[in-house]
């Protein structure tokens, strides 16, 4: 008995310890490797090159090559949705996505929140205003567009304004919530 009360003590400690690594590994990518941010990448993209990484951001232009579709995306960090931050202010720069397959350029659209999931490929150095700017640069895996309506949170009802000029003084079955108030 005395020494069943000793393994159950054991193998209780086992699993607690075994619990307390857990947190590290929500840190990591399914492969295990602590999880590259952004700043990292940029620091020194080169060490990073085929590593698997996780960004978003806000898609700055969009444009069809002759082998994919390049992608500039403004940088945001991840919610705990993956889903990108809407304030542009925390961004820490600027990455390129590229898509090696046919991606119309036109289902992101300037303005759209995305969230990339890929590889490191290297980096690129373009034109940006007055000066050249090195991006990171990602092949795409997987790409989600977060839609538009998710930006405005729950919709808005107007309170009732007095009599309907479709139904007279009742409310309306078809009456539409504002977007804006």
């Amino acid at each position: 008995m005395r020494r069943q009360h000793w393994l159950f003590i054991l193998s209780t400690l086992l699993l607690v310890s075994g619990c307390a690594s857990l947190d590290d590994s929500l840190e990591s990518n399914p492969s295990g490797t602590p999880r590259i941010t952004y700043a990292q990448l940029k620091a020194s993209t080169e060490i990073y090159k085929g590593q698997a990484v996780t960004f978003g951001g806000k898609v700055l232009s969009a444009k069809r090559l002759k082998d994919g579709t390049k992608i500039e995306i403004l940088q945001l960090p991840l919610l705990s949705s993956l889903k990108p931050t809407l304030d542009l202010s925390k961004s820490q720069g600027r990455f390129v996505a590229i898509k090696r397959e046919f991606l119309d350029p036109a289902t992101l659209p300037f303005g759209t929140f995305v969230t990339i999931t890929g590889e490191v490929a290297g980096s690129m150095t373009l034109p940006l205003d007055e000066t050249e700017y090195t991006y990171p640069v990602v092949d795409i895996k997987n790409v989600r567009v977060w839609p538009k309506d998710d930006e405005d949170g729950p919709p808005r009802f107007r309170p009732y304004m007095g009599p309907s000029p479709y139904w007279g003084p009742y409310w309306s079955p078809y009456w539409r919530p504002w977007p804006y108030w």
